[in-house]
């Protein structure tokens, strides 16, 4: 079957309508392999006949004023036929003025205690833009399951507190992080790292599996073993903003009084010359 492209929310709603609820994978385009990943996923979540349904949308209300919105790669030919050929049924492309035809002064806050750290800390407002436009777009394609992936590790746990919050009919599905076989994460933004920084780019990833080794069954200094993961990437020339160990669920801080270690997750976020990457690992209880 042929995916369908629509951009208009009427003519959206006019595809969706009647028909069963679908999978859900939202995007920002310039696709790779991890996109089609959550793709793959969210066929296998679809009970038979409900529909695959992909968004590409580069939402700028998450992008502070200095940040890549203008930038941003944007490679839509190429990223429908990519879902076309992963088995999309239909792929929601819509302009900024479908989306947001008046300024969008409602927007939705998620809490300070889960938002305002780590990313939020260093991106003010990026998960409000996060946030408003996943909701408006749960609201305007009423999926069943929606997908994302783990790499964004700190949104996929903002999006389950709004979604369980304001009572969405949405199951929000985790996809596992696809990596390079150096080890990198699959990110949009690993196309703008020069041959140099692309070859040493898989050491984030080192440096979050030697944390995550160094982390005791029982009680441990947190601050301690992030400050050595920072040190370590700042001597190899990166820009670290943070990194971070963080029980996984709503990720609160490691409490170092139990005596058994909780399921944990270590984040970071640095930059290798002008590029950003971020990247994650959870790290079992014990």
């Amino acid at each position: 079957m042929t995916m369908q492209i629509v951009r208009s929310v009427a003519d959206l709603r006019a595809a969706l309508c009647g028909g069963p609820a679908p999978a859900f994978v939202p995007t920002m385009g310039n696709l790779h392999a991890g996109h089609l990943a959550l793709i793959a996923q969210a066929r296998a979540a679809a009970s038979a006949g409900h529909p695959v349904v992909a968004s590409i949308f580069v939402n700028r209300l998450q992008f502070a004023p200095h940040e890549d919105f203008d930038a941003y790669p944007r490679t839509f030919e190429r990223d429908a036929e990519l879902l076309a050929a992963q088995g999309c049924d239909l792929l929601f492309a819509p302009r900024e003025s479908d989306l947001y035809p008046e300024p969008q002064d409602v927007k939705v806050h998620p809490p300070a205690a889960l938002a305002d750290v780590l990313e939020g800390a260093f991106r003010p407002g990026f998960f409000v833009g996060v946030c408003t436009v996943v909701a408006k777009l749960f609201n305007l394609v009423q999926p069943q399951w929606a997908v994302f992936g783990k790499k964004d590790y700190q949104q996929l746990m903002v999006i389950r507190h709004m979604a369980r919050q304001l009572a969405l009919n949405v199951e929000v599905l985790a996809g596992e992080t696809c990596r390079a076989d150096d080890g990198l994460a699959l990110s949009s933004r690993n196309g703008y790292l020069s041959v140099e920084e692309r070859a040493e780019a898989p050491f984030l990833a080192q440096t979050l599996r030697d944390l995550a080794a160094a982390v005791p069954a029982g009680p441990f200094d947190a601050a301690a073993l992030e400050r050595t993961a920072m040190d370590r990437l700042r001597a190899r020339g990166w820009s670290p903003d943070y990194v971070a160990l963080r029980q996984q669920d709503r990720l609160a801080l490691p409490d170092a009084t139990v005596a058994a270690r909780p399921p944990l997750v270590v984040l970071a976020a640095a930059r290798l010359g002008r590029t950003r990457l971020i990247d994650n690992l959870e790290i079992p209880a014990a």
